[in-house]
């Protein structure tokens, strides 16, 4: 359950879907590991979902990335907006 912002250095807890950002990444599973959701006709793992949320302040000047292997990393947004141009 999301109950703070995302970013490490921030303390606003959150209370509104409305104010701030809420951002969805797909859980990593492991090869090994049997969950909810596992078909065995499919290749891939469905491990389930994570919500993370910004607050108003911080998804002004900042966004979520997940890395694989080393998980969600908050980045200025400016750096994405250049990577994307």
């Amino acid at each position: 359950m999301i109950s703070k912002c995302a970013n490490p250095t921030c303390a606003a807890r959150f209370l509104y879907l409305h104010e701030g950002k809420l951002f969805r990444f797909e859980r990593e599973a492991q090869d090994t590991e049997l969950m909810m959701g596992f078909d065995p006709t499919f290749r891939k793992h469905c491990a389930g979902v994570q919500f993370y949320w910004l607050c108003e302040n911080c998804a002004a000047s900042l966004t979520l990335v997940h890395c694989k292997g080393v998980g969600v990393t908050t980045p200025p947004r400016h750096l994405m907006l250049k990577a994307a141009s």
